[in-house]
């Protein structure tokens, strides 16, 4: 079984420093990737200011809106609220999610940050994929006590090799995921190929930094790309991240 997965840090639809709202041209550009499975980081649940200042603002929240008639299962974890909206992550699907929480992982309330983890029934996979949605802090104590939770969470949920995808924004310049995450989940790097280096994926019009991630066990990884300069730069300040997986057994 082929399994085609992304993720994206969409900037709550609009562009780099907020400059254009672009989340229609955005639903195109995820559209073209084909994807199975989309995860989403920054995505706006609700924004009343932004509703009543953008005539062509979509009526239904961001997830629900770039999922339409493509992916037909969504879910969504609220992280940041606040008076007028909030915002978090979300796991687009064309397979059934069978199973969704929301584990806030938050370490300050001025950085309001959670780990979605839904279980998926992918065609061809005996057990249900565990999806994981994340989007770490700023600060590296925050990244690394969030890394121990995504850790001991999926060691008690997804014991014995169940598979498993993590993918997001993890602003983890200086590469502390891939030891932890390797060590205690056992699982791989989609853009390893023998050096342990993530990709760069910020920012998108050039990229510099490694923030981004997609990292998989069970599956092999067939071709992982990075999606960034034009047009995927008009969108957002970070890059895309694509990976194509294919089921171990």
């Amino acid at each position: 079984m082929k399994l085609r997965v992304c993720t994206y840090n969409i900037h709550k639809g609009f562009s780099q420093f907020n400059r254009r709202m672009v989340i229609h041209e955005l639903r195109d550009r995820l559209r073209s990737l084909d994807v199975d499975l989309v995860f989403l980081q920054e995505v706006q649940g609700l924004h009343l200011g932004h509703a009543s200042r953008h005539p062509n603002w979509p009526e239904p929240p961001q997830h629900e809106f770039l999922a339409e008639e493509v992916w037909h299962q969504t879910a969504y974890g609220g992280n940041a609220v606040y008076d007028h909206g909030h915002h978090g992550n979300a796991i687009l699907s064309r397979f059934p999610i069978v199973s969704t929480n929301n584990l806030d992982v938050s370490d300050h309330r001025f950085e309001r940050r959670g780990l979605l983890h839904c279980e998926v029934q992918v065609p061809g996979v005996e057990l249900p994929v565990h999806c994981v949605c994340a989007h770490l802090g700023l600060f590296a104590g925050s990244r690394r006590r969030q890394m121990e939770a995504l850790a001991d969470r999926m060691e008690r949920l997804a014991p014995d090799g169940a598979p498993l995808i993590i993918a997001g924004d993890f602003n983890d310049w200086r590469n502390r995921a891939q030891d932890l995450l390797v060590e205690r989940l056992s699982v791989r790097d989609a853009f390893d190929s023998g050096r342990s280096r993530p990709p760069r994926s910020f920012p998108s019009r050039l990229p510099v930094f490694r923030l981004d991630r997609i990292y998989v066990r069970g599956f092999s990884v067939r071709q992982a790309d990075v999606h960034s300069g034009p047009p995927w730069s008009r969108i957002s300040d970070h890059a895309a991240l694509t990976a194509e997986l294919e089921s171990a057994g």
